[in-house]
């Protein structure tokens, strides 16, 4: 792990063909070192050995989630509903009630149910078309998460740790083997992080060079004009996050606040005085237009209903007598369904026998069975095959001493990073124990997805404070006990999970097993039943 007060990483050095005391290399000579320090970002992207474990690791995610994928055959827990409408939507372009050969009314937005239909369009209408879509999209966060981690770490063991903790979490594995929509949540968020990560070094990097080409921000009367690219691909992938759920707004004022930290800690780091007011007209401004953006991708997933005369509530206004003007009365109507899912959502209550509340959630309170079967033959008298729904115990019982050590070294180092996995936790979680406290609304483990990324960055953020002396890393005869110590801790740790894995991957995958070995991984007895 890097230092933990500021970036590392020193920025790219100027052409050759700059002549020192001339051009560029006369700017860049002019800014401090300490400057230069604060605004500099990751510059070794292209680095092999980080590439090679992403590669090695994203290959054994993606081994583990498709092996066996079709097992169980037929539709296991909510897999009643979102291939069902997924197939319905590839014949007729939006959701269908077969028994009333109408229309079917369904309270999320359509965009999950189309991934899952590529896979059926792929494959077939069977388990494999409606559960690689799925795998795909949770292999897809492991390779993410890996890269993320190296730019918050500078450090492959880190940014590999990330990836394999991940892939090694039942939690998120069993998602990846079963189409519901939560799988999709989570990789959009992550992936809308991942773009707010990178519109912060953009955003530096365009701050420093200003500096280098001679920017005063003591005497300039204009800011340097830098085009948020990153951030507008934020908006556009925070925009899919929100049409395949739209508990995903939880993370928008917490990603927003975010981004404006960011960019004032930058202006500060560039030297310039007033680094709030005037500047935050502009990343409030750079924010609406994401959020713009954010609108425009989510009503494009709302195309099949938008193109077609038969989904619900098409023609609501023109049924109950209203005007319906082309598009804007199109748009009067989905707000209308909007209305109506709010409703639903809102006045579910329901009890559920698998359902939980958020503080159950980091200590496996309440897993979710989702497919159980006692039949077969496990050479026992009696076998059990089950998937339950249930986190890596020895990871999951480690986040909570994980958030306390982010909590603690972010205050004592004053550390942008444990701000930054902090908000993914408290933006992926807080919400629901509004809602659980608020109206006692149904809730269950998987909601938590989301949050799940910035939970393993918060473990990997702690293995790395155990590993770096406050002075740093050293390397060769400099490298101190505490770095060697804390190497092995962190990789026992990392070993025990990996065998903790091993023993509760039977229930992660539905193999059969004799009932006495499924009895003895209920560890928590009927919580876990």
């Amino acid at each position: 792990m890097t230092s933990a007060t500021a970036e590392t990483d020193t920025a790219s050095p100027p052409p050759a063909d700059d002549a020192p005391g001339t051009g560029a290399a006369a700017g860049a000579s002019l800014v401090p070192a300490v400057v230069r320090r604060r605004l500099a970002t990751l510059d070794n992207w292209l680095n092999p050995y980080s590439w090679l474990v992403t590669g090695v690791i994203v290959a054994i995610a993606a081994i583990l989630r498709l092996v066996g994928i079709t097992h169980p055959r037929g539709y296991i827990f909510d897999e009643v509903y979102y291939p069902t409408d997924a197939w319905d939507m590839l014949q007729h372009g939006v959701e269908w009630d077969e028994k009333n050969n109408g229309p079917a009314y369904v309270v999320h937005p359509p965009l999950g149910k189309w991934l899952i239909a590529l896979g059926e369009k792929a494959f077939g209408n069977n388990e494999l078309g409606w559960r690689f879509p799925a795998a795909v999209a949770g292999t897809l966060m492991i390779l993410i998460l890996i890269r993320v981690a190296y730019r918050l770490f500078h450090s492959v063991v880190l940014a590999g740790t990330a990836g394999l903790l991940m892939s090694l979490d039942g939690f998120q594995l069993v998602l990846s083997r079963t189409s519901l929509l939560d799988i999709f949540l989570g990789l959009f968020i992550l992936m809308t992080f991942a773009a707010l990560l990178l519109d912060r070094d953009h955003y530096r990097r365009r701050w420093l060079r200003a500096l280098e080409e001679g920017y005063d921000p003591a005497t300039a009367r204009s800011r340097p004009r830098i085009v948020p690219w990153w951030l507008f691909v934020g908006g556009m992938t925070f925009g899919l996050a929100c049409g395949v759920k739209w508990s995903a707004l939880f993370f928008a004022p917490f990603f927003a606040l975010l981004v404006v930290v960011w960019r004032v800690q930058a202006r500060r780091s560039a030297g310039v005085r007033r680094a709030i007011g005037p500047g935050l007209v502009g990343d409030l401004g750079y924010l609406l237009l994401s959020f713009l953006l954010t609108v425009i991708f989510y009503l494009a997933t709302w195309t099949g209903w938008f193109v077609t005369n038969t989904g619900y509530f098409r023609h609501y206004r023109q049924a109950n007598g209203l005007s319906e003007p082309p598009i804007l009365g199109a748009l009067l109507n989905l707000v209308h369904y909007h209305q109506e899912a709010y409703s639903f959502h809102s006045g579910l209550t329901d009890r559920h026998p698998y359902q939980s509340w958020p503080w159950q959630w980091l200590l496996l309170g309440r897993p979710v069975a989702f497919s159980w079967n006692g039949k077969g033959d496990c050479g026992a008298p009696s076998c059990a095959a089950e998937i339950l729904l249930l986190g890596t115990p020895l990871l999951w019982w480690s986040f909570i001493p994980a958030l306390g050590a982010l909590l603690w070294f972010g205050i004592a180092r004053r550390d942008w990073r444990a701000l930054a996995i902090g908000t993914g936790v408290v933006a992926g979680m807080l919400p629901w124990f509004y809602y659980a406290v608020a109206d006692g609304r149904t809730m269950f483990a998987f909601y938590v997805l989301p949050a799940l990324p910035f939970l393993i960055l918060a473990v990997v953020y702690a293995l790395g404070a155990i590993m770096t002396p406050p002075e740093g890393v050293a390397t060769g005869a400099g490298r101190t006990d505490r770095q060697f110590v804390g190497t092995i801790v962190a990789g026992v740790y990392v070993l025990l999970v990996a065998l903790c894995f091993a023993y509760f991957h039977p229930i992660f995958v539905g193999q059969l097993i004799p009932y006495e070995d499924w009895s003895s991984r209920m560890w928590l007895g009927n919580r876990w039943i």
